[in-house]
């Protein structure tokens, strides 16, 4: 064996042998548990960086262990490849997206086999690929014909300089990104799906999700957003149609004393009268200019226009003015609010403002709050008052006496809300996929024959980065026949919002070079669902909730028996540089090759798995980084050292007390490591840290008198076969340098000797008023009392007391004697 750790040789020796033996292809068995463990695919942006080595490692060392378990472990890696970084670079450097793309692809892939990933590469997708996104477009197809998708108008984000539609990123302070002009508001034509109609089972089936965190799960709770209230009909003076409109609180109903609309309203063009139109269009034009996120901002500046109409309370018959303002959003509830100044802190700073009467309906308990004289709003709870008939009820009992009221009436209803809003799928864009509809003026909207997809990306597109979509410049994309009547007609020129293509490729995995279908639902049922998903907590609620969603939907269509996608999920943190997120911008960028190139892969992984525990932040170290390296170099000699001076004839026999010790060390080793790796739990620095420990223990014993080296070697391939998940190469290596021909991923996980965790003896700690002094060893198993007298007994602990007074001893078995003296 060598004497230095040549880490590059070695690096693309195992690379080579692992991609000639395809020794991470896997194939469904029904002899075998299956264990299918994914980390969220990458954009190919070109270059890989230190988050996703951590996220990578982390799923690498996972698939490994479990496949030494005896698990069939399926571990595959693709390209999240459609989006719109890649329609830039053809704007400014004139290269087509799919060029672009797949020369990064090319680059990623390369920098993935570096770090030794245990991919099944014969598995990889691509989502910008034909056979990818031609299922794609078949999925959408079938969402379509079960009625969840749908066509409708929506403002979107319009830049009137370049001409196009902008995704809300790309305004940045209301101004386009590119030109920065301000941005406005245009009305389009989009296609969105109805995940409405399964919002109540995402919000029920987390209970299905113990091994997801729980703030993952409380944040898709919240999007889900479920709320009961009331849905009350509110008449319009001099209007023929009745505004709906949506509380929580029917409780402050009599309260009301102004209604407001979002400026998005339907009802807005109709209601606004002569005198005041010119006001509304000057509110209108000032609005279009602030984005949807500033106007849900809690630090907004509440501002209103009158709109000259008046609505009439269905409760006590108040005539109430009609305002629209910028803090109410059409795609919450109705797009219309009943305004409760008394009890409610947004209402409250808007009626103070324009003038609006504020009615107290609920009297607090406190007598110091005087209700007729509010400098804020009381929302809390309290008795009912100038409410009628409730009046004298505690407000919370009244909310269903006043709904009970209100349907006997025929004003109101009991009524469940939610927060979420149905999908917005449509993209502007030429680097997606497109969706797979047809326009006839005689049929209207038909999905294209399913024996003539995939609808291809044209290549006679122009990238000016103004104007619509890159599509619409294509001569041969648009015009083809409408598949109902044959007459001539129109595609679709939008393409799909890239979470499409995320939601469901865990499923394609399962089934990667099928043709005839999106996948096989045998092999889709033996694989599904994933065992361990492993990403970044920003994707906790849209790519998670998307997902879900699609499941639940490809179940339904009985393509699948799974209904949820993720058993357990990992959100890994962060790696920082400097207490900062890495970035170009803060100029702290660790650049993996770097790494790899000076200390290799193994030691890249080896340090971003011990430095910190997997779901927190990681602060990244030079000398953390050359720790780990000297930790492998130490390894690698020792092993040298125990091959080159054992005798094979000689027995590992375990006789001596350091023998023991060896053997304890190696046992409590295995089951340290064991119980860190196990299903649910990511303990990979503990685990390491143990490793250290071992690898400790092996050189003090090498240095007795009576070292037995053929002990050692026993220990040494142990050792190897437990580090081998974390640093795969150099554990090859050594695994064949120790005698043996096959590659250690395809040894069985090291099994420990529990009678060899029982010492004769356990070293404890000895405080003095609180403090550590020392440590003593006291016989195993040892009573309390006993080990009290035993510690007492010693010389160094006579001497830590001296002349003081004792006045009394905690002695807890095995663990610490703690001795108070004064």
């Amino acid at each position: 064996m060598s004497e230095r750790y040549d880490f590059r040789e070695i690096e693309q020796k195992w690379q080579k042998y692992w991609a000639e033996k395809d020794l991470f292809k896997t194939v469904e068995d029904d002899s075998k548990e299956k264990y299918y463990v994914l980390e969220m695919f990458p954009y190919p942006s070109g270059k890989l960086h230190m988050g996703h080595v951590r996220n990578y490692s982390i799923g690498d060392v996972t698939a490994r262990y479990m496949k030494m378990k005896g698990y069939n472990v399926l571990h595959p890696m693709g390209w999240d490849s459609f989006g719109l970084p890649a329609e830039n670079a053809a704007i400014k450097n004139g290269i087509r997206p799919d060029i672009w793309t797949h020369d990064n692809i090319a680059e990623m892939k390369e920098q993935l086999k570096s770090l030794g990933l245990s991919y099944d590469w014969d598995r990889e997708v691509a989502t910008c690929k034909e056979d990818y996104y031609k299922w794609m477009q078949w999925i959408f197809i079938q969402f379509y014909n079960k009625g969840l998708a749908y066509k409708k108008e929506n403002a979107v984000n319009w830049c009137p300089s370049c001409q196009t539609v902008l995704a809300n990123e790309q305004v940045v302070n209301g101004k386009c990104e590119r030109c920065k002009t301000p941005v406005g508001k245009k009305d389009l034509s989009q296609w969105y799906l109805k995940i409405t109609d399964y919002a109540q089972r995402l919000l029920d089936d987390l209970d299905k999700l113990p091994g997801w965190p729980e703030k993952v799960k409380l944040m898709q709770k919240n999007w889900i957003g479920r709320s009961t209230g009331a849905e009350v009909q509110f008449e319009i003076e001099g209007f023929d149609k009745k505004l709906d409109i949506y509380t929580t609180r029917p409780d402050t109903i009599f309260g009301v004393t102004c209604m407001i609309l979002a400026p998005e309203h339907p009802f807005v063009k109709e209601l606004v009268t002569e005198d005041h139109k010119a006001d509304v269009d000057a509110f209108m034009d000032k609005l279009q200019y602030l984005s949807d996120i500033d106007r849900s901002a809690t630090t907004l500046e509440k501002e209103g226009c009158f709109l000259g109409r008046y609505a009439i309370n269905p409760l006590n018959g108040d005539r109430v003015p009609i305002y629209i303002a910028n803090y109410v959003m059409m795609d919450y509830g109705t797009g219309a609010i009943m305004v409760v100044p008394a009890h409610d802190q947004r209402d409250f700073e808007f009626a103070t403002k324009y003038g609006i009467k504020i009615v107290p309906v609920i009297q607090p308990e406190d007598p110091e709050i005087d209700v007729n004289n509010l400098k804020a709003a009381f929302a809390a709870e309290g008795t009912m008052i100038n409410s009628g008939e409730f009046d004298g009820m505690n407000n919370k009992d009244a909310i269903e006496k006043i709904i009970q009221y209100m349907d006997e009436k025929g004003i109101g209803k009991s009524s469940v809300n939610f927060r979420l809003r149905d999908w917005l799928i449509s993209r502007q864009r030429y680097w997606g996929t497109p969706i797979p509809m047809i326009w006839c003026d005689d049929c209207g909207w038909s999905p294209v024959n399913e024996e003539d997809l995939p609808v291809l990306l044209p290549k006679d597109v122009e990238f000016t980065g103004k104007g619509q979509s890159p599509l619409t410049t294509s001569k041969t994309f648009g015009k083809c026949t409408c598949p109902k009547c044959g007459k001539p007609a129109s595609r679709e020129m939008d393409t799909m919002d890239t979470f499409l293509d995320s939601s469901w490729y865990f499923l394609r995995y399962t089934d990667a070079r099928n043709e005839e279908a999106a996948f096989d639902a045998k092999k889709a049922n033996y694989w599904m669902p994933v065992d361990q998903y492993v990403g970044g907590v920003e994707h906790a609620i849209l790519h998670l909730l998307y997902a879900r969603f699609f499941t639940k939907v490809l179940h339904d269509l009985g393509l699948v028996e799974a209904d949820e996608p993720f058993t357990n999920l990992l959100t890994q943190g962060m790696v920082l540089k400097d207490g900062s997120k890495m970035s170009k911008s803060v100029g702290n960028i660790v650049s993996p090759q770097e790494i790899i190139e000076k200390y290799g892969s193994d030691t890249a992984r080896l340090f971003i798995l011990f430095a910190a525990p997997p779901e927190r932040d990681l602060d990244w170290s030079d000398t953390g980084v050359e720790g780990s390296y000297k930790f492998l170099n130490r390894i690698w000699r020792l092993v040298g050292e125990i091959i080159e001076k054992r005798d094979a004839s000689v027995k590992p026999e375990v006789v001596s007390g350091d023998d023991k010790q060896l053997n304890f060390q190696l046992n409590a080793t295995t089951k340290r490591v064991s119980d860190s790796l196990s299903k649910g739990r990511f303990s990979f620095n503990t685990a390491i840290s143990a490793i250290m420990e071992l690898v400790n223990e092996m050189y003090r014993y090498k240095e007795t008198e009576n070292a037995n080296y053929s002990l050692l070697f026993d220990a040494a391939e142990r050792m190897v076969l437990l580090l081998s998940p974390f640093t795969p190469h150099i554990c090859e290596e050594m695994w064949q340098q120790l005698g043996h021909e096959t590659s250690a991923y395809l040894e069985s996980w090291p099994e420990y000797d529990e009678s060899a965790l029982l010492q004769d003896t356990v070293e404890i700690v000895v405080q003095l008023n609180g403090r550590v002094k020392m440590k003593a060893n006291v016989a195993s198993g040892i009573s309390a009392d006993e080990q009290k007298e035993t510690v007492l007994a010693e010389d160094g602990v006579k001497a830590l007391i001296g002349d003081k007074s004792i006045v009394k001893v905690v002695s807890v078995p095995e663990r610490l004697v703690n001795i108070v003296v004064k």
